[in-house]
């Protein structure tokens, strides 16, 4: 099963679990998770592959579904679902084929289509890195500069960073190999018909409007908002704004 962190709080209201994008971990949203349990459990899981889950040689939205359902299994059906970029996508698969495992789910900033930005080139710059001398993620850090010039960037990259062991917690090999995969969104049957939010940041064009009418074929009920001064990383950019918009919809009607 997948490594999670537990955020425990009230056990009223459906858990929350927060899925994260590519080359990110739980560890990412400690924060917003944190602040979002005094209203409820919140579990923020690593993907395979990523962070303190399991590898494996696969890397397919259906997989990402299937340990998105053994970790509500795990820990009690329905839960409440936000996934980000990726894990937005891995949560959309999920709720369309086990609707009975979602109460309400959250998409943050990605649509359920194929996208042409490839993510390789960063995946090159974190193979690159030569760890034999390596003793602090700043010496990381400098060494991604020589082929990354976003300095934020770089900084989300070093997070992953197993200082003790000298390695990525990332599997860039599978990652690379699945990189398709990951930047399409499989065929799936079915649609998802409760309550869906589509919160995207203002600035960001991976939701865009010719994208709704394929968004409400699989998410009839898709309400769709956006958060002005951000990006793709609204939650890093504008996290109190970015916690406030799922406060309102996760505790609607609560």
């Amino acid at each position: 099963m997948l490594n999670f962190i537990d955020h425990p709080g009230p056990k009223d209201y459906p858990p929350l679990i927060i899925a994260h994008g590519l080359f990110g971990s739980g560890r990412n949203w400690g924060v917003i998770a944190k602040r979002l349990s005094d209203t409820r459990r919140v579990i923020a899981v690593d993907h395979r592959n990523h962070g303190s889950s399991p590898w494996f040689q696969s890397h397919s939205y259906h997989d990402l579904a299937q340990d998105l359902k053994d970790v509500i299994a795990h820990i009690g059906a329905p839960c409440d679902v936000m996934g980000h970029s990726m894990g937005g996508k891995a949560a959309m698969v999920l709720a369309i084929t086990d609707p009975d495992l979602v109460a309400r789910l959250c998409i943050a900033d990605i649509a359920p289509v194929a996208y042409g930005h490839d993510q390789t080139q960063f995946i090159k710059a974190m193979q690159s890195v030569d760890f034999s001398n390596v003793k602090s993620r700043a010496e990381v850090r400098e060494q991604l500069g020589l082929s990354i010039d976003d300095a934020g960037l770089r900084d989300f990259f070093v997070q992953s960073v197993d200082i003790e062991h000298r390695r990525w917690r990332l599997n860039l090999d599978i990652l690379e190999k699945e990189m398709p995969k990951i930047l399409g969104f499989p065929d799936t049957k079915g649609h998802f018909e409760k309550k869906t939010l589509f919160l995207s940041g203002g600035n960001s064009s991976y939701v865009l409007p010719q994208m709704r009418e394929k968004i409400k074929t699989l998410f009839p009920s898709a309400v769709f908002a956006r958060i002005p001064n951000a990006g793709h990383w609204i939650h890093a950019e504008r996290p109190r704004a970015f916690e406030e918009a799922l406060r309102v919809f996760f505790n609607q009607g609560l």
